[in-house]
């Protein structure tokens, strides 16, 4: 019998009161499922500490001792130290000393780590140890080093040098050894320094001197060779003159286009005629012939054609074209060779031009390679020239480091042999194995806490599983269910005359509260429970819950014992009640209720016994009725998915007011899948400090496709110690809420 999953509203009734309508999670949104990871802040720290706080101090315990009993029997060890000054201090340094250029006298050039580890080196220490062994035959270097402490003091230009050992005198003798040998060696090595130093530059200068004159005279052959002095001034130069001859190559470019142009036109007649037209011996002859023309035109008004006028006009007319013609060729000649004459120098000009641009252009292609090898001169010799400086520089200074009185490494504190010991410190040893031992502690809880994946409160379960939360039930020892973690531990017979004597007396305190009687005072864990029976009753208000299943992620969360104590609680409010033990694998309901388990719900299925056989009513509570779970099947799922089996369900849903199903384990069996959705819903139960974490998401992850009903979680073992009334009212409100 699936319910149809719908959106939760709020509907006025026929009597205006609002009801609210649930929406049981519909099966294809399990997103609400879905956890945060844990941002760690202090209240969970405090939390960690408070559950693992037995752990700590077992821990801290343990360790404390270790150190106190370690430093008792600690042996006693004495240090002593003497100091050095092992460079001129400022005031001092600056007498008789004489400035180098861009010398910083007060600058120490001393490396300290280099220095202490000479000084702690085997090859010096070769020369104390056989005027240690004089005394102490025992001593060796690695003996020595290990109780052998050299270190800076801060940034000072003081070193000390400190000794352990449980002999003062022997403190005594290392000490003296090693400062008059530490004073007689800074002092050789100091001169021996110096005069090394000289040595190497004056080696050192003629190679540079040479490389510098190589390099100045390289300088000079390029800058000869390429007339190259300053290579930005160079570039700008070259620069000018490409655009220079770019403008000049336009202009005879342009004067060429012109020349051509007048040649081809003085190649056609209309070009002829027009340059004709600007001839003044030309001109001159066409005129005098329009004259003759226009005499000849008046006289032969006046005349006849053979007339002698007429005749005399005719002949100096014929005699002007010739000299017309000639005029014409020779003019035309003359012009065609100025054009041509001027269009061999303009293209003579031009590919003279051409080719001083190209040559520029190559050059100032070159321009870069050889700004890049002068400036490489340049740098070279400027590095040779600062390397030159540098070695005249030191030489000088070497050279009066020498001449002048050098100070040796002064001792400003004498070796003394320590009067007190430093080992066993007590009140540090104890301060330090408090803190390390309560480090350890809580580190060994966080460890065991990050290995344990469990929830262990509440809050945590509200806060990381996005599903309704219907209700917690408290640990309670006296009920039963609670005397062990897993409820199969339970089976003695004794324990079933208490547990029918636990039903008897709840069956008495719910008529006693049917009746007026007050049950507040009764126990938290019968509070919680009625909490939770009323908070599944809210879900659907309009068409209350009749079939329940009821299951858990693994075994031992403690499923049976809610199923079997939430019946007891419907049926002591006046429902009649059936509880099914549907765990056909390990089943558990008859150990619990006290009643026999020799036939049940596998004989119902597997044969044709009849339900009602099958059906044991609770001693002293007449509206519970039980199904135990029966002999164990070979295949149980077969059995729970049978359409028998729906039959049933059905068949008890209709004859019993509220069925609850006590399901197997859901992760890792198919059971419970094959209940859930022929109920109203699943109730999920959750042990607090039992269920896997992992475990619970692997379901969640398993239910997303599942058309599983889930009204809710309920957190099972709760330890916190709640009030009743403010329990009952916030569980209640969540619940209303979602």
């Amino acid at each position: 019998m699936n319910n149809q999953n719908s959106t939760r509203i709020s509907t006025p009734n026929e009597n205006g009161r609002v009801i609210i309508t649930p929406e049981l999670l519909p099966p294809q949104n399990f997103s609400s499922f879905e956890t945060e990871d844990d941002d760690g802040n202090l209240k969970d720290f405090l939390g960690v500490l408070q559950r693992r706080a037995l752990v700590i101090i077992g821990v801290a315990s343990v360790v404390m001792s270790t150190i106190i009993y370690s430093t008792l029997k600690e042996e006693t060890i004495y240090q002593g130290n003497f100091q050095l000054l092992v460079e001129p201090v400022n005031s001092d340094s600056s007498l008789g000393q004489i400035p180098l250029p861009g010398s910083n006298i007060s600058t120490s050039n001393l490396d300290y780590e280099s220095q202490i580890q000479v000084l702690r080196s085997q090859e010096l220490m070769k020369d104390i140890l056989p005027k240690l062994q004089s005394s102490y035959p025992d001593i060796t270097y690695n003996s020595l080093i290990g109780n052998l402490n050299i270190r800076r003091l801060g940034l000072t230009k003081v070193i000390e040098i400190s000794y352990n050992n449980q002999d003062r005198k022997r403190i005594k003798l290392v000490l003296d050894t090693l400062s008059n040998f530490y004073l007689e060696y800074s002092l050789e090595k100091r001169k021996t320094k110096l005069n090394q130093g000289v040595q190497f530059v004056e080696k050192q200068l003629p190679a540079i001197r040479s490389r510098v004159a190589q390099l100045q005279q390289q300088l000079q052959i390029f800058r000869q060779r390429y007339n190259f002095v300053d290579p930005e001034n160079q570039s700008n130069t070259v620069a000018v003159q490409l655009q220079k001859l770019e403008e000049e190559q336009l202009g005879i470019e342009q004067q060429l286009a012109v020349a051509r142009a007048s040649y081809i036109s003085l190649s056609t007649p209309e070009g002829q005629q027009a340059t004709l037209n600007a001839a003044p011996i030309y001109s001159q002859l066409i005129s005098q012939l329009r004259q003759l023309e226009t005499q000849l035109s008046g006289e032969l008004a006046r005349f006849q054609p053979d007339s002698p006028s007429i005749v005399v006009l005719e002949e100096k007319r014929q005699n002007l074209f010739p000299l017309i013609e000639d005029e014409q060729k020779r003019y035309i000649g003359l012009r065609l060779a100025e054009a041509t004459t001027q269009i061999q120098r303009l293209e003579i000009q031009s590919q003279e031009l051409a080719r001083i641009e190209e040559q520029t252009k190559l050059k100032f292609q070159q321009l870069p390679v050889l700004t890049k090898q002068y400036t490489e001169l340049q740098r070279n010799l400027q590095l040779a020239n600062e390397s030159l400086n540098r070695f005249l520089a030191t030489r000088e200074n070497l050279v009066i480091q020498v001449a002048q009185t050098e100070l040796p490494w002064e001792l400003i504190q004498p070796p003394n042999q320590g009067e007190s010991p430093i080992l066993p410190n007590i009140p540090r040893s104890l301060l330090t194995g408090l803190f390390s031992s309560l480090a350890a502690g809580i580190a060994i809880g966080l460890l065991l806490e990050k290995l344990d994946n469990t929830y262990h409160d509440v809050a945590s379960l509200k806060e990381k599983i996005k599903l309704p939360f219907l209700g917690t039930l408290p640990i309670d020892k006296s009920v039963a269910g609670y005397q062990s973690s897993y409820p199969n531990l339970l089976g003695s017979e004794s324990e079933s005359r208490i547990r029918s004597q636990g039903n008897s007396w709840l069956s008495k305190l719910f008529r006693r509260q049917l009746t007026g009687n007050n049950y507040y005072g009764q126990g938290l864990f019968w509070e919680s429970l009625q909490v939770l029976y009323a908070n599944i009753q809210l879900l659907n208000s309009d068409q209350p819950i009749r079939s329940l299943t009821i299951s858990s992620t693994m075994p031992g969360d403690g499923k049976t014992t809610v199923s079997f104590h939430l019946a007891q609680i419907a049926a002591a409010l006046g429902k009649r009640v059936l509880l099914v033990d549907g765990d056909l694998r390990r089943a558990q309901v008859h150990k619990l209720s006290g009643l026999n388990n020799f036939f049940g719900l596998s004989n119902v299925l597997t044969s044709n016994m009849p339900v009602e056989q099958a059906i044991q009513q609770l001693p002293e509570m007449n509206l519970l009725s039980v199904i135990t779970a029966g002999p164990v099947p070979p295949d149980p799922a077969r059995l729970l998915s049978s359409d028998k089996m729906k039959q049933l369900m059905e068949y008890l849903n209709e004859n019993f007011d509220l069925v609850i199903y006590d399901a197997p384990p859901m992760l890792g069996l198919v059971d419970a899948r094959l209940l859930a959705p022929q109920t109203d819903g699943m109730l999920l139960v959750v042990r607090i400090d039992k269920t896997d974490k992992s475990a619970l998401m692997q379901l969640q992850d398993s239910l997303r496709s599942s058309p599983i009903n889930v009204l809710g979680v309920v957190a099972n073992g709760d330890k916190q110690k709640l009030n009743s009334y403010n329990y009952y009212y916030s569980a209640g409100r969540e619940a209303r809420q979602s």
